[in-house]
């Protein structure tokens, strides 16, 4: 086999096994009450932090949350297909800016957090409206009450998923970005991957 088919081979097999790990640990994720709705806390958003190691980690990603999100079909009926598209649109997006900030981490690590912050709570409200007898934008014990206009909603999701995604991205994502660097993982997925692409 020619290095480049080598090489695509290596970039195709990371993409599938980073897809199936962060599927399987966000469909674990959505079976607890963090898993979904406007306050979400994802494990599988700290596997984000490996677009800074391998471009593959973009497709890789992408995939995964297509899947796992997938999965919301059987929840909340049709109008899963808005997280099916807009949530893994969202993935896609924050991988990308990921891996073109990966020098940068702070920088890098702010990409799922602010795309999933935008993108996902501007349908939130009419994708959770399909799951009877829970009101996800009314906290009593807190005393808070967001429910009502769809910009309240949006702007109450836009500072939940945003906590949310900064606390399994630079909370858990960041340990595990500087635990897989001190092992040299980096060094070998990214000249695994698709050739070395440290100088770009």
């Amino acid at each position: 086999m020619s290095g480049g088919k080598m090489r695509q081979t290596r970039f195709i097999a990371q993409a599938g096994v980073i897809a199936a790990v962060y599927a399987a640990t966000s469909l674990v994720m959505i079976q607890s009450p963090l898993g979904y709705g406007p306050v979400q806390v994802r494990l599988s958003e700290a596997l984000t932090v490996i677009a800074c190691l391998t471009p593959a980690a973009i497709p890789g990603l992408w995939a995964g949350t297509l899947i796992a999100n997938a999965f919301m079909l059987t929840h909340v009926g049709v109008l899963g297909l808005l997280d099916v598209v807009l949530g893994s649109l969202a993935t896609l997006l924050g991988a990308l800016w990921t891996w073109r900030y990966r020098h940068r981490t702070a920088l890098a690590l702010a990409g799922p957090v602010v795309t999933n912050a935008l993108i996902v709570p501007a349908y939130l409200p009419l994708m959770l409206a399909g799951v009877a007898g829970i009101d996800f934008y009314r906290i009593e014990q807190l005393g808070l009450d967001a429910s009502g206009t769809w910009l309240t909603m949006y702007l109450f999701g836009v500072a939940a998923v945003g906590l949310g995604q900064a606390a399994a991205v630079y909370g858990l994502g960041l340990p595990l970005l500087v635990a897989l660097r001190r092992l040299g993982l980096a060094e070998r997925l990214v000249t695994n991957g698709r050739g070395d692409m440290r100088g770009q």
